[in-house]
């Protein structure tokens, strides 16, 4: 199952740090959103739409096995996570926005195509029996990383773009109220397309085949780009600017470089002007030397400002990182939680042996289940602030309920939960299958309604929820305002490790168990495997996790969750 809320909300990168050389023509406002907004939905739609069938595609059409299949998306899933960082780089210090986004609809646009032709070119999958040759795996790992290529250019940029189109030299109060707006509009779309993808364009792929549902990929993308590009008069088209990233490696050369010098007795620290933050904290102390004035009249120019910022930094620059490298530990707690949600492709397997039918006539595509999970993390979050929070506010006393920290507990704990579900279900699932004689039998139908599988979505879309949502306001309460966008990516790469992780599990899992000529327990037929044993293995990694999450807590102390307060110039000056 894919993130919606948190993938979405990394994309705002850095729009606070490009409020400058905006086009001096009118343009930008209202009117480019449909422009905006139409090109990511199309592309989620076209994306998003691929994903929920691709372990059935691997396995039919080049005969791999389900661990191979699994731990080859979980690689993609992981690059396609990676690369948003480098292209929200890219458009900050070099191309700006605009060109990220239309050379990332183009990389996708590619990338479907290849895809759409592996099914129209016979030779370009192995024939029955055969394993793929080098050529064929070529064209089709091509295709997923032109895909990833794509999502690293929109993914960052997309919703900072449309946020740039109200950028504007006078004051207009009616300027936030109408990004609101458009945030509302943009994510309320994103998660329409998120449904319409594993649903309707799923549906299309279990019953019409493969050539018309990677066919309509193409389409998807191919209008997707054509509607950008269409508004391209109309955008405010800010100019690249300084990275953040930069602000942040500056601070660990110059230490680098510093390391040998001893720590000041007279405060002879840079800090910016009309900063709060005078002298560095006592915390990470060895980075303190970023910021000690060795040279003031050509280190510091007559505003106060850092002439070279490889060689001096700021005392807010030192405790933005410091700010950074404190969370870190809480950061890779939500590793495991966004490997259980990406599991997509287990349930797949275990739904398509199992009674999908939803009326007489109607059977539920067996990848469609996963929208059981979004459908539950969309209602919640829609309803949390203005119905649990009241609530628990009343019972705790605290204003948002409980803390940010008490929310993503609740979440890792329930991921615990998910995994114990799903293993007690498959256990059932698996010896019925047996009983009714179904063990050798991979494609057969138990007697038993895929329904089954819906509590274990509907917790893993709550534990999403809880955890993901509250993880991001942790990280954005925590660090300074200039690092919003960079705890947004955070999330983004928490996704990515959890894919390498994952095939790492996989593929480990399915090598130990077989050994010895053994079934393994990831097998292509699942009622041979034992998914129900990779799913105790699961919650005892989740339980595990749940654990060193509390420890991480001890560790880093109590949080108001508040924002830790900057001077209104910090943010310039941290990424000079």
């Amino acid at each position: 199952m894919e993130k919606v809320v948190d993938e979405e909300k990394m994309e705002v990168f850095s729009i606070e740090n490009d409020t400058t050389n905006v086009a001096s023509k009118p343009k930008g406002g209202l009117v480019t959103m449909p422009f905006i907004i139409a090109n990511e939905s199309l592309e989620k739609v076209a994306s998003v739409g691929l994903h929920p069938n691709m372990i059935f595609y691997l396995m039919k059409g080049y005969h791999m096995s389900n661990a191979s299949g699994t731990s080859i998306l979980h690689l993609w899933q992981a690059l396609s996570n990676f690369l948003p960082i480098v292209g929200a780089f890219l458009s900050d210090s070099y191309f700006g926005r605009f060109q990220v986004v239309a050379l990332g609809s183009i990389s996708s646009f590619l990338g479907v195509i290849l895809l759409w032709l592996t099914t129209m070119i016979p030779q370009a999958k192995p024939p029955t029996g055969e394993q793929p040759n080098s050529g064929q795996l070529a064209l089709l790992f091509s295709s997923f990383l032109l895909m990833s290529i794509g999502a690293g250019g929109v993914r960052p940029c997309s919703i900072a773009f449309g946020a740039d189109q109200f950028i504007t030299k006078e004051e207009n109060p009616n300027n936030e109220r109408i990004l609101q707006t458009y945030f509302n509009w943009y994510y309320a779309s994103v998660g329409l397309s998120f449904v319409i993808a594993v649903t309707i364009l799923v549906y299309i792929q279990d019953h019409f085949g493969w050539k018309l549902g990677f066919g309509i990929p193409v389409i998807l993308m191919s209008l997707s780009i054509l509607t950008f590009f269409l508004g391209s008069h109309l955008y405010v088209k800010v100019n690249a600017n300084n990275s953040l990233f930069n602000g942040l490696a500056q601070v660990m050369v110059v230490a680098f470089k510093n390391r040998s010098l001893p720590y000041p007795a007279n405060c002879k620290y840079h800090c910016s002007k009309g900063s709060d933050i005078v002298l560095p904290s006592q915390n990470l102390r060895f980075l303190n030397k970023a910021c000690i004035i060795k040279d003031p009249e050509n280190d510091i120019n007559p505003d106060g400002s850092t002439s070279k910022p490889w060689n001096l930094c700021t005392v807010e620059q030192v405790e933005a990182l410091k700010s950074l490298i404190r969370i870190l530990p809480i950061w890779s707690t939500g590793i495991i939680s966004y490997l259980i949600i990406t599991q997509f492709s287990f349930g797949s397997l275990q739904a398509k042996s199992m009674d999908r039918h939803l009326t007489s006539n109607f059977q539920i595509p067996p990848a469609s289940y996963g929208v059981f999970g979004i459908i539950t993390l969309t209602l919640w979050a829609s309803t949390y602030d203005r119905l649990v929070v009241p609530l628990l506010a009343k019972l705790t006393g605290h204003p948002r309920g409980i803390t940010n920290q008490a929310r993503m507990g609740i979440g890792l704990l329930l991921t615990v939960v998910a995994m114990v579900i799903a293993a007690l279900v498959e256990n059932i699932r698996r010896s019925k299958a047996i009983a009714e004689g179904l063990a050798d039998i991979n494609g057969g139908i138990v007697g038993m309604s895929a329904f089954w599988l819906v509590p274990q979505y509907c917790v893993v879309g709550l534990a999403d929820a809880l955890q993901g949502v509250g993880q991001i306001e942790f990280f954005y309460s925590q660090l300074p305002k200039n690092m919003a966008s960079l705890a947004m990516a955070l999330c983004a790469l928490n996704n990515a490790f959890a894919g390498l992780l994952g095939s790492f599990l996989v593929k480990t899992v399915d090598r130990i168990t077989k050994h010895g000529g053994k079934q393994s327990w990831v097998a292509s037929n699942p009622n041979k495997g034992h998914f129900d044993f990779f799913y105790w293995l699961l919650a005892i990694l989740c339980a595990a996790n749940f654990l060193y999450y509390l420890l991480c807590c001890w560790a880093y102390g109590f949080s108001e969750d508040v924002k830790p307060s900057t001077s209104d110039d910090q943010e310039q000056i941290i990424i000079s």
